[in-house]
């Protein structure tokens, strides 16, 4: 109990609401945002940030697709202890439940949320009161708010026995680097107030309680926590649990979507169809990708392990491995941001760093009964990332050669040489110095170009939102031929129709009601000289590349004006 109390102290307490929510990127919270923060205010070369950033993300997908498992799951088993004969029933209420779970997550989480805020005040009242109930029993238990009682265990429990214990505390604070991830949708405050007002007195007080009720001579088969209850509020009690297991699977499941979309905006993955549920948020999105491959990977783990003790020898690793490479990051942004001394930076990280290697190493140790699956699936998507990357950026040196210099554009014109046909042409091109292989391609196939001209060119930046008095730039490069700037950050998908209509009232001279969209659509081969990227390299590549959302929907394009140009490029 002391364990579990301090570990609530330190970690969720003291790491994560008092020190990690300051440090939010433009009111952006999770690991993602922390790098990319620090990526902007050192500069984009510190291979550590990016290494560490890529890792613990990818951890965090593993931890959504366990999460609702083990959550559901382990609310259902509550269904033991009011008949035996419901024991066959979880597993297939748990699926269902689960499938009906991420169908609806097409509704948005403003609409799924709404009611949710007095259910889960509800919950902590309750588990408060039964928690106090325990307490009533054997009142010593509360000598646990003294931490040498911890300390003691630590150091002479054996350690075998103590690790394992150690890996049981964990599982109280797995929602911590979560909670920081969600810091976009409320704010600091109203998270510090939930947090240190309602949330931590109640876990505190239901530990405790349960601690008290083992202490007083009960049972400790079976699920404590429901031993608090009194017999005829026990299905009420199950009812209420699954409900608030469901919502906090919700939360996780959102956390994915907001966390893929800054992957997205960072040049980390490929685009994916992301669609806006709600005009009041504009953190309210959902991602069918996502949600469905989240939801086949959390059915098989409920499936393949077939119990929440199971599958909690799983649930530790991912976790605990990305609450360490938070605190490394956190670690260098008390030194580059808040400017504190290197020793108050050491001492702070090395005092964060053990706790988070103690749960890592107890975690470790449940490798073999199932704790490879979240680094199996966290390293799974830590390489899709890489090979993303390594696969744009060798497209992105075959753009920048096939680059005309303007100067050739613009003596053409000035001497006739290209003739205008009327309306406005918009080229979405990648970020290029020149005049891009896209209008390259329109000169050399249709002679012509339109009257006006616009090569856009969408920038992602390492903050979540872009002013609007900074969104767009916009410069003419040759006449009547301009370049536009579109500023968007990691949070933002980009409206380039409205940015059209945005320029067109501000007085430049494009039509958006006589315009045509020209689109790259890009596919890759692999080269023949033996320069390019290894082969297995180039395939993954080749198929994220071909099963990526179309530009037409990722730009918000009228699918009546587009233009797709197909080009190939040899990696």
């Amino acid at each position: 109990m002391s364990l579990i109390l301090w570990t609530l102290i330190i970690v969720t307490s003291l790491k994560y609401v008092t020190f990690a929510l300051r440090f939010d990127n433009g009111g952006e919270g999770g690991i993602l945002a922390l790098m990319a923060l620090l990526r902007r205010l050192l500069g984009q070369q510190p291979s550590l940030i990016m290494f560490v950033g890529l890792f613990g993300a990818a951890l965090v997908y593993g931890d959504a697709a366990i999460t609702p498992a083990i959550s559901v799951m382990s609310a259902l088993e509550g269904m033991n202890i009011v008949t035996p004969y419901l024991d066959r029933y979880v597993l297939a209420v748990t699926v269902a439940i689960l499938v009906a779970l991420f169908a609806a997550q097409r509704q948005g989480a403003e609409r799924i949320g709404r009611p949710l805020g007095p259910v889960m005040l509800m919950w902590f009242l309750i588990i408060a009161l039964l928690g106090v109930r325990g307490i009533i029993q054997h009142p010593d238990v509360l000598w646990a708010l003294n931490p040498t009682v911890g300390l003691h265990f630590l150091f002479t429990g054996g350690g075998v026995v103590t690790l394992l214990v150690v890996g049981g505390v964990f599982l109280c604070v797995t929602g911590a680097e979560a909670l920081y991830a969600d810091l976009g949708h409320f704010g600091p405050a109203p998270i510090r107030l939930a947090w240190f007002c309602l949330v931590f007195p109640a876990l505190f007080l239901n530990y405790a309680g349960q601690a008290a009720h083992v202490l007083a001579g009960a049972p400790i088969n079976g699920n404590i926590f429901y031993h608090l209850c009194p017999a005829p509020l026990l299905l009420p009690l199950v009812i209420l649990a699954t409900v608030a297991t469901v919502i906090a699977s919700q939360a996780v499941i959102t956390g994915a979507f907001s966390m893929t979309r800054q992957a997205i905006q960072l040049g980390l993955l490929p685009r994916l169809q992301v669609i806006q549920t709600s005009a009041a948020g504009h953190g309210q999105i959902y991602l069918p990708a996502v949600n469905w491959l989240l939801l086949v990977a959390t059915v098989l783990l409920a499936v393949g392990f077939g119990s929440s003790s199971s599958i909690a020898a799983a649930y530790g690793i991912a976790v605990s491995a990305t609450m360490l490479a938070t605190t490394v990051l956190l670690s260098i942004a008390m030194r580059e941001i808040w400017r504190w001394p290197l020793p108050a930076v050491i001492l702070t990280s090395i005092g964060f760093a053990a706790v988070d290697g103690l749960f890592l190493s107890a975690n470790l140790m449940k490798f073999v009964q199932g704790g490879w699956v979240p680094l199996l699936l966290g390293a799974s998507i830590c390489a899709v990332m890489l090979v993303w990357q390594a696969g744009i950026a060798a497209v992105q040196k075959q753009v920048d050669e096939m680059q005309l210099p303007i100067g050739d554009i613009t003596a053409q014109i000035a001497a006739n040489a290209i003739p205008r046909v009327p309306g406005t042409a918009v080229f979405v091109a990648r970020l290029t110095r020149e005049i891009p292989p896209l209008v390259v391609w329109h000169l050399q196939n249709i002679r012509s170009l339109h009257a006006s001209i616009v090569i856009v060119n969408v920038v992602a930046e390492l903050i979540p939102y872009v002013a609007d008095e900074n969104r767009t730039e916009v410069r003419e490069i040759a006449p009547r031929i301009w370049r536009a700037q579109v500023h968007c950050g990691f949070m933002e998908q980009p409206d380039l129709h409205a940015l059209l209509q945005r320029a067109h009232d501000r007085g430049y001279p494009v039509d958006p009601s006589n315009v045509t969209y020209f689109v790259g659509r890009e596919s890759v081969v692999p080269r023949t000289d033996g320069k390019g990227l290894p082969r297995f390299v180039e395939r993954v590549f080749s198929f994220l590349l071909r099963n990526s959302s179309e530009p037409i929907e990722y730009f918000r394009l009228p699918r009546d004006n587009v233009v797709e140009i197909g080009r190939q490029f040899a990696i």
